[in-house]
């Protein structure tokens, strides 16, 4: 689940509605000890840190407002505290069609290879899948090329088997 999460109230009633995993984003970066509280009580595993990215600076609200923190930081920050997941989108290419930052996920797949990463922004056909799966990135979110008509269900069958 993601968007939205403000408070532990609002963790709780997602994952009491059959959630397994809620990203954190904004919170993430505004309020980096309720986050944390939210490790230790309901566990790392279970908080994907979600990290929107101009450049290599982190955007929060949706990509309204500028952070000072760099992408690296923020994933050290959470990473000596059991993170596990992080979703990375590259707010440049996102809805571009112009592919994903293969060199961005690829760097941060060598600097934390113990984080998952989920790949987000550009995807426009799936060479772009294959291509990312070399960055050593777990998952990709596809959004406008799937609308677009630019990938479809048959070959992302075919990609998974």
């Amino acid at each position: 689940f993601g968007g939205g999460i403000q408070s532990t109230e609002d963790l709780r009633l997602v994952l009491e509605s059959g959630a397994d995993m809620v990203t954190a984003g904004s919170v993430a970066v505004k309020k980096p000890e309720l986050v944390l509280e939210w490790f230790e009580q309901f566990g790392a595993d279970r908080i994907i840190l979600g990290a929107d990215v101009r450049g290599e600076k982190v955007a929060i609200h949706g990509w309204q407002e500028d952070t000072r923190f760099d992408i690296n930081s923020l994933i050290r920050q959470y990473q000596k505290h059991g993170l596990k997941q992080v979703i990375c989108t590259d707010i440049d290419r996102d809805g571009m069609l112009q592919g994903p930052n293969f060199e961005l996920y690829r760097n941060l797949s060598a600097q934390f290879p113990e984080i998952h990463f989920i790949a987000s922004g550009g995807v426009s056909a799936i060479e772009d899948l294959f291509k990312l799966q070399t960055t050593g990135v777990s998952g990709v979110i596809i959004g406008k090329a799937f609308y677009e008509g630019t990938i479809d269900i048959k070959q992302l069958d075919e990609f998974l088997c």
